[in-house]
């Protein structure tokens, strides 16, 4: 990974200090002093203006992809083939051609009174090997000759595996981590994401010159080529809900009543599960097929004459929410509460939503069920004394007749009660609400679920479901967790042509191996502030 940084510190997590602005007295009196340089030489002012102007023409240097247009997206396993061009209009001397492919986040959070704290983390960077006899002898880009260099990528599955080497609560989530995010922020439709938190992958052409040895190489001309990618996933285990899980909802109960000020009739529960992932096309336009969910609802009836509720609609919406932080992130931020795990970087959450089309309410068919303190006293269970038996000490004398049934009578006056306070009905009824829906695709792009190291993008799907009994009307309302991903299965669909040959692969590999992070430990807490966790340099 590499890390780009416009301060002098360098590290795949870095902030990057904001530059220092000189006070306004020392502003005007700089512009002051040159006014009066400028009024006192005449020759002074030209040679100003003269500076105002390059000193050689620009040249011209370009990234070209083939069958590409602005609005194409990748995903594993695509190929990204093209070339470099490059035309002077001087004689530049050069050192080394480089072609990548890069993938970085950012994020900004605030902190209080401080200037906000900007993070970029380079994520990806693939070199694609340029042989020596496509350089020129000797390393001279000529005026007015046009040199090319061509260049095959694959976008892959996954990251190397030094991607994410700092600590996490889990080897789950480092495996989340090394996965390939999706490009976040810059898409032509609103992807929900805001402005603190952005992916962008690109290819980079650059001509680096080394003036001494052992100097570093300047970066003496740069062409950039962004891309859109949506990486392939697969489908991940339910997530394990608890109470201290503040995002989700997953089931919920209201009092049911004929009208608004009558008695209660009964008890409503609706509780629902993690739906199955909705599936995305890979070129992120639309879905493969329409995603579902269940609810599942229980009523409790005061009497057994009491008929169920009527579900009268369902309405929906999805909530896509962004977590960012300054630092490393290394637990799933939407288990727990998020505000609750400060430590000491900065974090921050930004959620927004997107109502759902309509939804179909199928017809509730309710099964009738006895509870299980009917079916106890129905003569299904019975229990017997054998403690004494158990314990190995004699029984102790049997009880009168007259003393037996008081304590009969004594136990059934006091089940009775606590029946008659918990439910006055020996039967509830159950039904399924089976949905189908969409995402509304045609004004939103969905990116695909993803936790990376400083960035995660997590989905809820709210549903509220509207009973009626008599003239009133209920409202339970549940937040599920919702995976959005591209299925895996789809990347045989992209075929072959194209693929590097081996040999290139190989190259590629060894590359990427060069380039592999080398800095493995997390930062001490006191460099939080201008450094940052480890991962390609420079």
């Amino acid at each position: 990974m590499a890390y780009t940084n416009r301060n002098p510190y360098s590290g795949p997590y870095a902030s990057i200090v904001a530059p220092h602005r000189p006070s306004l007295a020392a502003t005007m009196s700089s512009n002051a002093s040159t006014s009066r340089s400028e009024a006192s030489d005449p020759n002074d002012a030209l040679l100003v203006n003269a500076n105002k102007k390059l000193p050689y023409p620009k040249s011209d240097i370009k990234v070209n992809l083939e069958n590409h247009f602005r609005s194409k997206v990748y995903t594993s396993g695509s190929p990204i083939t093209g070339n470099l061009t490059i035309t002077t209009k001087r004689d530049v001397r050069f050192d080394t051609i480089q072609i990548l492919l890069v993938g970085s986040s950012r994020t900004r959070v605030e902190s209080g009174l401080h200037a906000p704290q900007d993070v970029t983390h380079t994520l990806l960077k693939v070199a694609m090997p340029i042989p020596e006899s496509s350089y020129p002898v000797p390393r001279v880009l000529e005026t007015g000759h046009t040199y090319t260099f061509p260049f095959n990528f694959v976008i892959p599955n996954h990251l190397t595996i030094n991607a994410c080497n700092h600590p996490t609560l889990g080897g789950r989530l480092q495996d989340q981590h090394v996965l390939l995010p999706p490009t976040m922020g810059r898409w032509e439709k609103d992807d929900m994401s805001p402005q603190m938190a952005q992916i962008e992958y690109s290819i980079k052409g650059r001509v680096l010159h080394q003036p001494d040895l052992g100097r570093t190489k300047l970066r003496i001309m740069e062409a950039t080529q962004t891309i859109h990618v949506l990486p392939a996933s697969v489908e991940e285990p339910p997530l394990n809900v608890t109470d201290n899980d503040r995002l989700y909802h997953m089931s919920g109960s209201k009092s049911i009543r004929k009208t608004v000020l009558s008695t209660k009739v009964g008890r409503l529960t609706a509780e629902g599960s993690q739906p199955p992932p909705a599936l995305l096309r890979f070129d992120g336009v639309g879905m493969l097929s329409p995603a579902t969910a269940q609810i599942n609802l229980k009523f409790e009836p005061t009497s057994v004459d009491v008929a169920p509720p009527k579900v009268t609609g369902i309405s929906g919406k999805v909530t896509a929410h962004t977590f960012f932080s300054s630092g490393a992130i290394g637990s799933f931020p939407n288990l727990g509460d998020w505000s609750e795990q400060f430590i000491s970087d900065k974090r921050g959450i930004y959620s927004t939503s997107a109502a759902l089309p309509p939804i179909s309410v199928s017809h509730a068919r309710w099964q009738q069920h006895i509870t299980a303190s009917a079916r106890r006293d129905s003569g299904y269970s019975s229990d017997h004394n054998t403690a004494d038996t158990d314990s190995g000490t004699p029984p102790a004398a049997a009880p009168s007749n007259s003393s037996r049934s008081s304590r009969r009578r004594t136990t059934q006056q006091q089940n009775g009660k606590s029946k008659k306070k918990q439910n006055g009905s020996p039967i509830f009824q159950t039904t399924t609400q089976q949905l189908s829906f969409s995402l509304p695709m045609d004004k939103k792009t969905f990116i695909p679920t993803f936790h990376s190291c400083i960035i995660s993008r997590v989905y809820t799907l709210q549903l509220a479901l509207t009973v009626a009994v008599g003239s009133a009307t209920r409202t339970i309302t549940l937040v599920l967790p919702l995976q959005v991903m591209v299925d895996s299965n789809l990347q045989h669909d992209l075929g072959t042509a194209g693929l590097p040959s081996f040999e290139t692969a190989v190259q590629e590999a060894e590359a990427d191996e060069h380039l592999r992070p080398r800095v493995l430990q997390v930062p001490d807490q006191q460099f939080r502030e201008t450094a940052m966790l480890p991962g390609y340099s420079g």
